[in-house]
């Protein structure tokens, strides 16, 4: 039975190579606007982003990731979701598919681990157990990365809300001094002592207003390409708000007055159901605790009643 699945499955993995070596997929759109802008501009826009030197890459592993991430740019998969997690991580998208890529085929490693331990405890030689073993180890490590990214990003997303709303209060401060939006802007980040954990959401604001006189754009249209790149609908909103009333500082201070005032109660709101959320859980570990104890007390009379 076994023989004869892996006999048709190479069999069609064949006829499918085969077929898509005779007629191979036409580029996707996006692989043809990059090539478009490639063409005119004279440089290969269609490359990926080369990796951080911080992270270290090995040359097989950055390999990897590049070609991933061409095979991704020329089906259109665009994934933004993950590539504002790995924005706001600090963290290259090509290093993210090869280390799911490296970890999938690590998994595989469990099939002769699993063979090797049915021999040695004489279950038999069967190739289905180690089989499907290896697959799901292969699926669970493949989806190992996307659960760290997201529950990081999101932790950090968490702080960097909480840094956006002490950044309002900081510039509705400097306008009421009689500042200009974009002085006030500036100055307010500048309270951020450098890139550490716990000012680098300063940091990043920071460095999103320096570029933005570098690249030309208005410090509010900054804010929101940083909110775009990362996911934070605050720094969107921010920048919404700002280019529209950018000439009024009066109503430019009161409504971040009030959006700093809003992000502070929805973030009692979170803590508290965070503390109600842990409370409970700690009830039901002690509910728990107790059953086991009763049944501990209870067990021996129990047995000594039915005579066991």
């Amino acid at each position: 039975m076994i023989e004869s699945l892996l006999a048709g499955g190479v069999t069609g993995l064949g006829l499918f190579l085969l077929v898509r070596a005779l007629f191979p997929p036409r580029p996707g759109l996006a692989a043809r606007l990059l090539r478009l802008d490639a063409a005119t501009n004279g440089a290969d826009a269609a490359r990926p982003r080369m990796l951080t030197a911080e992270e270290e890459l090995s040359a097989f592993r950055r390999r990897l990731g590049e070609r991933l991430a061409r095979f991704y740019a020329s089906r259109g998969w665009e994934a933004r979701s993950i590539k504002s997690d790995l924005a706001l991580l600090g963290r290259s998208f090509e290093g993210f598919l090869a280390t799911k890529v490296l970890l999938a085929a690590f998994g595989l490693l469990a099939f002769p681990f699993v063979a090797a331990w049915l021999v040695l405890t004489g279950w038999g030689v069967s190739l289905s157990v180690p089989l499907w073993s290896a697959l799901i180890f292969s699926a669970v490590f493949f989806f190992l990365p996307d659960v760290q990214v997201r529950r990081d990003a999101a932790a950090r997303r968490r702080d960097f809300r909480h840094a956006v709303g002490a950044f309002l209060d900081l510039v509705a401060m400097n306008l009421a001094g009689g500042r200009g939006v974009p002085e006030a802007l500036m100055l307010s980040v500048s309270v951020g002592g450098g890139s550490d954990d716990a000012h680098w959401p300063m940091a990043r604001i920071r460095e999103a207003l320096t570029n933005a006189r570098i690249v030309g754009i208005t410090p509010w249209q900054a804010l929101g390409r940083l909110g775009d790149e990362i996911n934070v609908d605050e720094l969107r909103d921010l920048s919404a708000a700002l280019g529209l009333v950018a000439d009024d500082g009066a109503k430019v201070r009161s409504s971040l007055a009030a959006r700093a005032a809003t992000m502070r109660r929805r973030e009692l709101a979170e803590i508290e159901g965070s503390a109600g959320e842990r409370s409970q859980s700690m009830l039901v570990a002690q509910l728990l605790l107790c059953a086991g104890f009763v049944v501990f007390i209870t067990f021996p009379a129990a047995m000594k009643m039915l005579g066991a």
